[in-house]
């Protein structure tokens, strides 16, 4: 972020005058999945043969974008990019779009997340109202159809292109203790859902106005998961439907995968540009991506509130893993709060045959709440150093087996640094 807050000093309107020759500019908000939405948004173009720039070392906020785009440019100041993809903070997405004026919106999803920053999610939707009204009249907001949140918010929008998960398999029956979006925006009354995915997105209808789950334009007919290895997706626009075998794993990706889809579908790319374009995408930094480290692999998931964690434990439990690492901070992009552990399901751990590692600055906070979750303290052990704490979890794992690291933001990045300093990974802006 230094050259962007270097640039700002200097002249403050460089954003706008950096990406006014851009086009399209497409943003991503949300609270989960921004970094791979954007990559695979970003990706699409390039395949389309359009040189595209993007904060793909995922700094999110205003000076985070003009570093990425800065670094893009000449001397002169010209971009040497024709495009741009940015995901952007969801707290900072009002700031943002009266400057950079996208022409599409992508918007993910909101859950509760840093909440010593963001408050409630409510404060967010709030902001997101306020912020549709700068958008330019031919702007397309395209956005989570099973959020009810997101898609009350949605209804603000110039133009909308809807987009969600249609295979009911995909999901279960109830919604989870720890989701956000129970009652109608418009009247109170709980929801009734159908099928829910992901904390409280799926399928819903308020029982007593009549407002449901809009129909989405952009679906996913059908979803297979292929454990942590990725999934295979029966993607359906314009009445065209095509099959994407993706790397990306877990079911929250598939949301990534379609909301990516609907902002190609609304930049007017051929699905099969789009199709190309995904399966050539692999993980990003910390957020699933597999390594190999001496005589073990080693997946990185990143986890960062309830609703996240939560699918991370129901895509590790299905592998049986043997070792598991968690490591949790509390710096400010982690969330000074980290009560937000209580609302994870880490009973789902009971059963497993594995030993855990816990690390970070609140290495003591996890090994407290494993405790209360019913996990053995005998098969717990607590390092708060990272760097040691990821060997003694490497020391747990069986030769050929993989250890799963579910890191905080903060933590991720570090644990990174430890594997870059160790030469089992690039640097991430190298990624």
């Amino acid at each position: 972020m230094l050259p962007g807050r270097v640039a700002r000093w200097l002249f403050p309107r460089v954003l706008e005058e950096l990406t006014g020759t851009l086009d399209p500019v497409v943003v991503v908000s949300g609270t989960n999945g921004k970094t791979t939405t954007a990559r695979l948004v970003a990706r699409a173009l390039e395949v389309a043969g359009l040189r595209t720039v993007s904060n793909r070392a995922g700094a999110n906020l205003q000076a985070g974008l003009v570093a990425s785009v800065a670094l893009a440019s000449d001397l002169r100041g010209r971009p040497r990019a024709q495009a741009a993809v940015f995901e952007v903070d969801e707290a900072t997405l009002p700031a943002v779009l009266p400057v950079v004026r996208p022409r599409v919106l992508v918007l993910t999803n909101l859950f509760r997340d840093q909440l010593d920053r963001y408050a409630e999610v409510e404060r967010v939707a709030e902001g997101w109202r306020r912020a549709l009204a700068s958008l330019e009249p031919t702007a397309v907001v395209c956005y989570n159809a099973d959020d009810p949140q997101v898609a009350d918010v949605a209804r603000l929008a110039p133009a909308a292109l809807p987009f969600g998960i249609e295979d009911a398999s995909a999901g279960r029956e109830a919604l989870e203790e720890a989701a956000d979006a129970r009652f109608c925006y418009r009247c109170g009354v709980a929801y009734r859902y159908s099928v829910v995915f992901l904390s409280h997105a799926g399928h819903y209808a308020c029982p007593a106005c009549g407002w449901s789950r809009p129909a989405p334009s952009v679906r996913a007919e059908s979803v297979r998961l292929v454990g942590t290895s990725g999934a295979e997706v029966l993607l359906r626009w314009d009445g065209e439907g095509f099959v994407v075998r993706s790397g990306l794993p877990g079911l929250y990706n598939v949301y990534n995968l379609v909301a990516a889809a609907a902002a190609c579908r609304a930049l007017d790319l051929p699905a099969d540009v789009w199709r190309r374009a995904a399966e050539s995408v692999r993980p990003a930094f910390g957020r699933g991506e597999r390594l190999t480290w001496d005589r073990i692999e080693l997946q990185i998931l990143l986890v960062k509130n309830p609703a996240g964690f939560n699918e991370v434990l129901r895509l590790v439990v299905r592998e049986q893993p043997r070792s598991l690492l968690l490591a949790i901070n509390d710096r400010t992009a982690d969330g000074r709060d980290v009560s937000w552990l209580w609302d994870v399901e880490f009973e789902r751990l009971q059963g497993l045959a594995a030993h855990v590692t816990v690390s970070g600055l609140r290495a003591e906070d996890m090994a407290l709440r494993l405790k209360y979750a019913g996990w053995p303290e005998e098969r717990t052990t607590v390092e708060r150093d990272l760097a040691r704490g990821l060997r003694r979890a490497r020391d747990r794992t069986p030769a050929g087996g993989v250890l799963f690291c579910l890191p905080t933001y903060t933590a991720m990045l570090e644990l990174r640094r430890v594997l870059s300093r160790w030469g089992v990974v690039a640097p991430f802006w190298e990624d």
